[in-house]
């Protein structure tokens, strides 16, 4: 990985979700160059990439997060400027911050609070697929 890329990170997630073990398969799939990492939120790598990022610990919890550089973005922020960090053709879906972060992140929410009720939950101890367990950190 290329740690100097703008356009990387790391990308912290809910462990116990399936919607967000699938979202960490799509990123590593569409992310050749290695920009981001992975982990889950409640990890001891997600607490330390946390733990030097401003961010709201409430908002993190029931979000994607993204750190990159000592900043945090969670909710919609974080998953478009992931999105940004792609191959073509999804960093076009970064045109979507010009939305307002109230509209987007009331979306994102929507989604969220349901996530578990939709996709069920995710079976921690099972094997990861390779290209998220080769990103992931401990």
């Amino acid at each position: 990985m290329n740690r100097t890329d703008p356009r990387g990170g790391t990308v912290l997630f809910d462990g116990d979700c399936r919607l967000c073990h699938a979202a960490a398969r799509w990123i590593a799939r569409r992310d050749p160059h290695g920009r981001f990492r992975l982990a889950f939120l409640d990890s001891a790598a997600g607490r330390a990439a946390l733990s030097g990022a401003a961010v709201n610990r409430t908002a993190a919890a029931d979000s994607v997060v993204l750190v990159r550089g000592g900043r945090a973005w969670t909710e919609s922020g974080a998953a478009l400027r992931i999105a940004a960090g792609l191959r073509p053709p999804w960093p076009l879906l970064a045109v979507l911050l010009l939305v307002p972060r109230p509209l987007r992140d009331a979306a994102y929410r929507f989604v969220a609070r349901r996530r578990r009720r939709w996709f069920g939950e995710a079976d921690r101890c099972a094997p990861l697929d390779p290209e998220v367990a080769a990103r992931l950190l401990e």
